[in-house]
């Protein structure tokens, strides 16, 4: 196949092309504005290890609508995966107007460019055509103690960010309605890994852990996540891609529900073995004032991934967790 992915040079984009490369011959054309958490090295990295002529890179963003529709007419994809996001809760508190302009407006204008490409196709690419949007479970809002997210839950997003990707799924869902597009939604719990930036919880407590500065939490620590390994999710991914049924959603969780505290004191654990100091990691940990429209919890039913396409994570959370900071160790300056 030729697969169009948006958004690559992010953490979740970066494990997909990495995937696809080394496990298949599919041709990938990845696009990418270069954002601040963008990070290109590790698919560098494995396509100079692989020798391959499969991929190309495309430097734009999704608001280049011209562009845009230049780059899809001429590469021709059977498969469009659209990661391409701005994913960070605070800084969408402070600057909510990205995310707009990158969720939604960049969402509207990647649609319609495919719209326009599918119209222009014969009956057998049109049958072979995809565009997969790849979303979030935080659309869903908060849960309480008990319960957990579904395809069928109601939207109920709570930021700025997990609003303007609520806005993004109902957009993708409405081309596949109204124009016949056809779509794939898929909605993932947290994820964590290798590669990613470390504004996020793992990759930020885990860095600070190792220079030995203070570990910020939110609150008293007690928000839960349910945490998937990044390559568990890529692989959700491609088979929702490839083996999904047309118009349908597919939510994607790790079984991994921690509380904030937990994977701090997990991570602390983990460095006590592997970078003993003269103190205990954990009396790095400082409780500072909560975010604003903290959501309290977080869990995602994946029965129908696990039953209809025969999905389950291969990695526990400890598996997970204890991989990634020992990528962290020896990768500990990657980001400066």
């Amino acid at each position: 196949m030729k697969i169009l992915i948006t958004g690559g040079c992010g953490f979740i984009g970066g494990a997909l092309i990495r995937k696809l490369l080394t496990t298949t011959d599919h041709e990938i054309l990845n696009l990418d504005k270069f954002g601040y958490a963008s990070n290109h090295l590790s698919i560098d990295q494995t396509i100079n290890q692989l020798k391959t002529n499969k991929y190309k890179l495309f430097k734009i963003d999704l608001n280049n609508k011209n562009k845009l529709e230049e780059i899809i007419q001429n590469f021709e994809p059977d498969l469009i995966m659209h990661l391409a996001a701005e994913s960070h809760v605070d800084r969408s508190i402070e600057s909510p107007g990205h995310f707009i302009e990158s969720n939604i407006v960049g969402t509207f204008n990647l649609l319609e460019s495919c719209r326009k490409f599918f119209y222009s196709l014969n009956i057998e690419k049109k049958s072979r055509f995809i565009f997969h949007h790849i979303s979030t479970d935080e659309v869903f809002g908060s849960l309480g103690e008990k319960g957990r997210f579904s395809e069928s839950t109601p939207y109920d997003p709570r930021s700025p960010y997990s609003a303007s990707k609520a806005s993004s799924d109902h957009l993708v869902r409405s081309w596949y309605h109204t124009y016949g597009l056809p779509v794939i939604v898929t909605n993932c719990s947290n994820n964590f890994g290798p590669w990613q930036f470390p504004e996020k919880l793992i990759p930020l407590v885990t860095l600070k852990a190792i220079h030995s500065e203070k570990i910020p939490i939110y609150g008293d620590g007690s928000n839960v996540r349910d945490w998937l390994f990044v390559e568990d999710h890529v692989d959700g991914l491609i088979l929702s891609a490839t083996k999904g049924e047309i118009g349908e959603t597919y939510c994607i969780g790790g079984f991994g529900e921690k509380t904030n505290i937990e994977v701090v004191e997990k991570i602390c654990d983990i460095l006590d073995n592997l970078n003993p100091k003269a103190f205990k990691h954990k009396d790095l940990i400082s409780f500072v004032k909560d975010r604003k429209g903290h959501d309290r919890r977080y869990s995602i039913n994946s029965d129908k991934i696990q039953s209809e396409l025969n999905w389950k994570p291969k990695h526990s959370f400890d598996d997970g967790l204890l991989k990634t900071v020992e990528w962290y160790l020896k990768n500990e300056n990657i980001f400066n």
